[in-house]
């Protein structure tokens, strides 16, 4: 589904639907939503129970501050609301979600709806996503599309709020108004979102100047004391419902536990592929066997037979995976009294102890220690990063928070499976000059292991084998020997809760998009595409999959 341009796009509807005029309502009951921007500019409303977590949050600051004179709050951890949110964390005064463990960064926003809307009464719309589940919409078009529903609407337009689709409740379908492909709609009753209080006028259309739209707003600037890298802000451009085969999505997977780091095995390099070859990977720690190709070739793997260790193998050896000794390997605890900055963790000064000391000990990292990264010279409460680390795989690295350098070697959660890759001669839209790589990932259903947010449980794979492609040129297959790297290293995919179906623990895409349609790049999947290379390029060496790999 397109995303609305701008924040709270509530603009007009169609004739003679009430209230669908931009404005401010006199209603004086109303409730609060937070929503998340995903990667393809889409709101996604947070739950009502994590809404009233931050509402509730937000509000005894303010007391508190009334009583104190201090501040607002700063920052929200999520993980005391749901437990499956437990790496994020959302920064008050820039408004964004911060992931912890990745340092992926989401753009949030606050609306306040009547108190007799959808969101008042609990009402969510929701779409049928490619893998059969089901996406809300954003919470003004759930607004919106409840209010033509309740005035015996039996059709309604969705292109006053930027979305080229019309949504039909007799027969329940939304239709994309240029291609007329449709997908099945449905109303769902979940919990109503919290009432509070706003002095401001409550705000039901297009964001504007108003004192409740400024600090509400997604849109906002972003105020001197955020110092985080601005590389993963979601795109602000429109955005479409995938009408592909899978969704190239981010992952939302949480919960990470202790990892022990798999031996690599499989192919060290590739040969050079041609119209008729096909290339199976297996994926670490599975069995070398051959795969048949779906055109019909045979390809035995390649393992690696090291007659000497390897320089991976032994840094591998050397790395220590103990908490403790993994941040005293990386930071250098600092003497005398450290800067008059905030830790980008916690959000409380560097000269104050560790916001994470009631929930994170050590009997060798005391709750005042900072402590500066080796190389970036990025400075944070040494306990808050060991808290970040233990919320990780344990894989014996550590990311900055800030600037996202990799010190060791990122390992991911991604369960066992295949990764097959063949040529054809048939060329992709913008690159005429070459043929296609094809890259087909194999996932099955299992057992979550010690890795996974829930040990023991069983985690689904939707929407398996997986179709890729690629260009047949010189950074295409550049790019196919990093994914390779990133295939063994398990960063691919892991297992959590999916960005389009809501379903938790399931497999799920992890911050390497891949394109999954050969043409029509309607949906930001497919080509052409000029960008994509070297924004996948991007991510890859963000996971620490750079070109010095394909040397070891």
């Amino acid at each position: 589904m397109a995303a609305a341009q701008g924040a709270g796009s509530s603009s007009a509807g169609p004739s003679g639907l009430p209230g669908s005029a931009p404005g401010h309502s006199s209603n004086s009951t109303v409730v609060a939503v937070w929503e998340w921007q995903d990667e393809f500019g889409r709101w996604r409303p947070y739950r009502g129970n994590v809404c009233s977590y931050i509402e509730q949050v937000i509000q005894a600051s303010q007391q508190k501050g009334r009583r104190s004179g201090s501040g607002l709050v700063s920052s929200i951890p999520l993980g005391r609301a749901d437990p499956a949110l437990a790496p994020y964390v959302i920064d008050i005064p820039s408004l964004t979600q911060f992931r912890q463990d990745t340092g992926t960064m989401r753009a949030v926003r606050r609306h306040v709806f009547p108190g007799d809307s959808a969101a008042g009464q609990g009402i969510v719309w929701e779409w049928q996503n490619d893998e059969g589940g089901w996406s809300p919409y954003e919470m003004n078009v759930c607004v919106f599309l409840e209010q033509a529903r309740a005035t015996n609407h039996q059709r309604v337009d969705l292109g006053p709020l930027g979305y080229n689709y019309e949504v039909d409740f007799v027969a329940q379908v939304q239709t994309n108004k240029t291609t007329r492909f449709r997908r099945s709609v449905q109303r769902r009753l979940d919990a109503p979102y919290p009432v509070t209080t706003s002095l401001a006028p409550l705000h039901t259309g297009v964001g504007c100047s108003c004192q409740q739209c400024w600090p509400n707003s997604g849109t906002g600037p972003i105020t001197t004391r955020y110092r985080h890298s601005m590389i993963n802000f979601p795109n602000s451009s429109t955005a479409h419902q995938v009408s592909g085969r899978t969704a190239s999505v981010s992952s939302s997977s949480v919960g990470f536990v202790p990892y022990n780091k798999p031996t690599l095995t499989g192919a060290r390099s590739a040969p050079r592929l041609n119209a008729q070859s096909t290339l199976a990977l297996q994926q670490a720690g599975g069995p070398s066997t051959g795969l048949s190709a779906s055109n019909g070739v045979s390809a035995p793997n390649l393992p690696v037979k090291m007659l000497k260790p390897s320089k991976l193998n032994q840094a591998i050896a050397a790395t220590p995976t103990e908490p403790e000794a993994v941040v005293k390997k990386y930071l250098e605890e600092l003497k005398g009294t450290p800067a008059d900055e905030d830790c980008i963790i916690c959000m409380e000064k560097l000269s104050s102890p560790s916001g994470y000391s009631d929930t994170c000990e050590s009997s060798t990292i005391r709750p005042e220690a900072v402590g500066r990264l080796t190389s970036c010279q990025h400075s944070f409460h040494m306990l808050c990063m060991l808290a970040m680390y233990s919320n990780g795989n344990k894989d014996g690295s550590l990311q900055c928070p800030s600037c996202k350098t990799i010190y060791g070697e990122k390992t991911g959660t991604q369960p066992k499976g295949k990764m097959e890759i063949s040529t054809f001669p048939q060329s992709l839209p913008g690159h005429k000059d070459c043929g296609t790589i094809q890259i087909v990932y194999h996932i099955s259903r299992g057992i979550q292991g010690p890795e996974h947010p829930n040990p023991g449980m069983p985690y689904t794979a939707r929407g398996f084998p997986r179709y890729c492609y690629l260009p047949d040129n010189e950074k295409g297959r550049k790019v196919l020997e990093l994914l390779k790297v990133a295939w063994k290293r398990r960063l691919i995919f892991t297992v959590g809760t999916s960005n389009t179906t809501g379903e938790s623990n399931t497999v799920v895409w992890n911050e390497i998009h891949h394109k999954t349609e050969m043409d029509s790049n309607l949906s930001g999947h497919g080509y052409p595409d000029p960008n994509y290379l070297d924004n996948v390029l991007a991510e890859l060496a963000a996971q620490g999959v750079t070109e010095d790999c394909l040397g070891q």
